[in-house]
């Protein structure tokens, strides 16, 4: 017959409880909400931002990542949904929450950016009023990401503006709609995975996206004509609810920024990679890829360039000073 266990003293039950809590505390567990689908950068990009926090923190805070909007979080809702606590994690476009903070949307301002060097100068006078508005909705922004150069899509080869009247064009907010009207098209807003299905339908004509999106969703099988316009930047934020933040130990939060900060320039290369790479891939399923027309871009210039007057109306002083620290800066008019 066995001799029966000693029981344990008081204070060493109590150790072991209390260290049995602290690694039940100690590890935290993240869903990422992201809309854009398993092979797009920029989810791919979350997915080894994740792998790297999970090392860093040695397992204690692991964050997975749900792509193609997989837990019911449509893009233009991502602010509010971190915000209400719906889930700990998101991506999402600028653009795509113009609604919620009017400022996310200058970028999208016709022409006014460029290249990537340009928005890096955009971001470094706008990035803090973003954080700002971002936090005061409980959003804790990690890293921000732009997208590549974008395109229209068109079933039709075009020459000039007037090709392009009555062109249905799938649009991403009401910058991009107003943008789309003045050049005599006719605005279609809707997210991404509702692009494909309205070209299958017949509801779309022509589609503004970058050139990820447009293989991702393989736009050869609707449309044949690609045209590089660059006439808008975007970026992708990755936010983390602030509930969810404050939750994670000071040590691992500081690592974790670290973390974000070294990794999003590997990330804006990636991004710089994409178009040409893209563009190819587009080629090589049969779609013609060419610069816009000069002489129509000239006009669309033309037609557009008063939106950075009225954009200020919108977004509000903030968006005034940005406006003015940047043109300056780049001698843009």
């Amino acid at each position: 017959m066995k001799a029966p266990m000693k029981a344990l003293p008081r204070f060493a039950i109590g150790l072991v409880a209390a260290c049995a809590a602290s690694a039940a505390i100690a590890q935290t567990k993240l869903d990422i909400s992201i809309p854009w689908g398993p092979t797009e950068f920029h989810t791919v990009n979350a997915q080894n931002f994740a792998k790297r926090v999970a090392e860093i923190t040695g397992g204690q805070v692991q964050m997975t990542v749900h792509a193609g909007g997989a837990l019911g979080i449509k893009a233009n809702e991502s602010v509010r949904a971190i915000e209400d606590g719906t889930v700990a994690m998101a991506e999402f476009a600028g653009f795509q929450n113009v609604g919620e903070i009017p400022l996310l949307g200058i970028e999208s301002l016709p022409f006014l950016v460029d290249d990537y060097d340009q928005l890096r100068v955009m971001h470094g006078f706008v990035r803090p009023q973003w954080e700002a508005e971002l936090a005061k909705r409980g959003n804790k922004v990690l890293y921000v990401v732009p997208w590549p150069s974008q395109n229209f899509f068109l079933k039709k080869e075009v020459k000039s503006m007037d090709d392009l009247k009555g062109v249905r064009m799938r649009t991403y907010d009401r910058l991009t709609a107003e943008m789309v009207s003045k050049l005599g098209m006719v605005p279609q807003q809707m997210n991404n995975p509702d692009i494909v299905p309205a070209l299958a339908s017949g509801r779309l004509d022509a589609v503004m996206t970058s050139g990820t999106t447009a293989a991702a969703q393989k736009y050869w099988e609707f449309l044949k004509h690609t045209y590089n316009t660059n006439h808008l930047w975007a970026s992708n934020f990755m936010v983390i609810g602030m509930g969810h933040w404050n939750k994670i130990s000071a040590e691992h939060r500081a690592a974790i920024e670290k973390l974000a900060k070294e990794m999003e320039p590997e990330f804006w290369k990636v991004s710089m990679a994409e178009h040409e790479r893209r563009m190819q891939q587009l080629r090589d399923n049969g779609m013609t890829v060419q610069a816009a027309p000069k002489e129509m871009v000239s006009r669309m210039h033309e037609v557009t360039r008063p939106m950075w007057d009225d954009f200020p109306k919108r977004a509000g002083p903030e968006a005034a000073k940005v406006l003015q620290e940047y043109t300056a800066k780049t001698g843009k008019k």
